[in-house]
């Protein structure tokens, strides 16, 4: 948790206690396990990203011609 920017208020801390004892994990157990599944969001949403900007690319040279081969005549 040490390469976060922001700290953690007093306040913040004490509601991340609340929810890590009541999981049965320690604080900083539960505050690891919180941002490697923050990052896991990250990633998957950049990954969704890009997979949506590969998807509006124009065709190649062959997924033209076989889309022209499938057209009727």
């Amino acid at each position: 948790m040490a390469s976060d920017p922001r700290p953690l208020t007093e306040g913040q801390r004490s509601y991340e206690a609340r929810r890590a004892a009541k999981a049965g994990v320690s604080l900083d157990k539960w505050l690891e396990n919180k941002t490697r599944t923050q990052e896991a969001a990250a990633r998957a949403e950049r990954k969704a990203a890009e997979a949506s900007q590969r998807s509006t690319r124009k065709p190649g040279f062959f997924a033209r011609l076989i889309e022209r081969a499938h057209k009727p005549l």
